[in-house]
């Protein structure tokens, strides 16, 4: 069934506070909330990151990360910039590694230690929506029992404030890296505040396509056995999910990568498809691979009309990072979403590029 055209033009947009310049060395929060107004975004995703440096300008030094007190005066000086410029909060970000950790251990004691101050964080920036990415801590570390019950507690906690879930596949989690991983787990908690955060590039980078093979596809099978496999997928995703279980959908590209990358973690542990996100995930339509206008039409597909929001970390197709003017860059991704939705609706766009 084709995608009724009228319907699309209504999705808000945001666009991740940590997305905007170099992503090892970020300009400015504030010069990016201009840039993301200026191109006339409804909202921002609010990186935690973001937060903690923000707080060398409104404390005169970086608050410690677990110094909740700290931060949520920062957080509540950002929503104030936020409110000047006319941008919501639409999400705070990410929280990781929450999820399944064994009984009495130290990661599970820090896990509910940091559940409880994000959320004193959340009620300070305004915003109701918590993003939990499916954990990437090593499996001998994790009881995958814990899993259900941990979000379970987490959403029962959060929503005596109001807040939701918003539980994201992470290709590189160790026990959810498909969307189909995290759906079962959603279904499972079976709480009402709690949904998915889909992503097109956490979908096609764990489906589709491989940083560490010389196609940057994955090689397990001909390309085009992947090919049907993986519509097979975006098939069941547009077909399986409530339209109102869907919360947000992530939107980015991928460079491929000049060399192909290692199947080891690095020195941090991180695996091949963490670095990969980390500085090679581009807008789309700017030189990236991955088929992002069938994991968006894919969703769309489930009647969800909900937030797009612009997640990308652009550090060029060498992943070096690149200098960029802020406002010019915001425009583009105005621009992209434009041009996203035109071609979702099976349209040829033929506005600014």
């Amino acid at each position: 069934m084709a995608l009724d055209p009228a319907t699309l033009t209504t999705i808000p947009t945001s666009y991740a506070s940590c997305s905007l310049g170099n992503p090892s060395d970020p300009p400015p929060l504030l010069d990016r909330l201009h840039a993301i107004a200026t191109a006339g975004f409804s909202a921002i995703e609010l990186s935690f990151p973001d937060i903690v440096s923000y707080g060398a300008t409104v404390l005169g030094h970086e608050p410690d990360p677990k110094n909740y007190d700290e931060l949520c005066k920062v957080a509540e000086a950002i929503r104030s910039e936020c409110d000047k410029r006319k941008l919501g909060i639409m999400m705070l970000q990410p929280f990781a590694n929450f999820e399944g950790w064994k009984e009495g251990s130290g990661g599970r004691k820090d896990a509910f230690e940091r559940a409880r101050g994000w959320t004193r964080i959340m009620h300070a920036c305004g915003t109701r929506m918590l993003q939990v990415g499916s954990t990437d801590t090593p499996l001998d570390k994790l009881d995958l029992e814990k899993v259900v019950p941990d979000l379970r507690e987490l959403c029962d906690m959060l929503k005596e404030h109001g807040c939701k879930v918003a539980y994201e596949n992470w290709c590189w989690s160790t026990h959810a890296p498909d969307w189909k991983d995290v759906w079962k787990i959603v279904t499972e908690v079976d709480r009402p505040n709690i949904g998915l955060c889909l992503d097109t590039f956490q979908t096609a980078g764990g489906e589709w396509a491989d940083p560490t093979t010389e196609s940057g596809l994955l090689e397990d099978i001909s390309k085009m056995d992947l090919i049907y496999r993986f519509q097979e997928s975006l098939d069941n995703l547009a077909k399986t999910i409530p339209k109102e279980k869907i919360y947000l959908l992530q939107i980015s590209d991928a460079y491929m990568v000049p060399e192909p990358f290692s199947n080891e973690a690095d020195e941090q542990g991180l695996r091949p498809q963490g670095r990969w996100s980390h500085d090679f995930r581009p807008l789309p339509y700017n030189s990236g691979y991955l088929p992002v206008v069938d994991v968006t039409t894919a969703v769309l597909r489930t009647g969800f009309r909900g937030w797009f929001s612009y997640e990308v970390f652009d550090g060029g197709p060498e992943g070096k990072g690149k200098n960029i003017d802020l406002v010019a860059y915001a425009e583009t991704a105005s621009n992209v979403h434009k041009r996203l939705i035109c071609e979702c609706a099976g349209k040829k766009y033929t506005g600014p590029r």
